[in-house]
């Protein structure tokens, strides 16, 4: 079964402020991005497929909520199906619960890609993060290590 993932732009940045985008494309077998995060990262690759949301109703009504970009991330991974969402924000997480949709952050990636064999370690990725200015509580750090196996 493929595994597909639609993004917010959020974990591209913070993956590409680190030079570091390829690990969630190795994280799965296909990713999609819809045209607003397209224009909020300001890059593309041959790896990230820009998708335009068909229900144009569903981001709007989700834009009243969450940014542009997470509404169309959410209304296009609803479209999709069976795939994973990648948002860091938690408002726009709750939101895609609401939805039933399988919502991963940028922690789960690297949590995934360690699993993968995609990366050995996580810490000095998550460091690396930190020192980019990408957010990243204490607690959700410890965590991180916990299921990482790293502590």
């Amino acid at each position: 079964m493929s595994e597909v993932a639609v993004c917010d732009s959020a974990c591209l940045i913070a993956l590409g402020r680190i030079d570091r985008a390829e690990i969630l494309a190795c994280s799965f077998d296909a990713v999609f991005i819809p045209p607003a995060v397209q224009e909020e990262i300001g890059y593309s690759t041959d790896w990230l497929m820009v998708k335009p949301v068909q229900n144009i109703s569903m981001a709007r009504a989700l834009g009243t909520q969450i940014d542009k970009g997470e509404s169309e991330a959410i209304a296009l991974a609803s479209e999709l199906g069976e795939t994973f969402v990648v948002l860091d924000d938690k408002k726009a997480r709750r939101v895609a619960r609401q939805l039933a949709l399988q919502v991963i952050g940028t922690i789960g990636v690297l949590l995934r890609a360690k699993k993968k064999g995609i990366i050995a370690d996580v810490k000095p990725i998550l460091d690396s993060l930190n020192a980019a200015d990408f957010r990243i509580g204490d607690s959700l750090y410890q965590q991180a290590m916990k299921l990482a196996k790293e502590e």
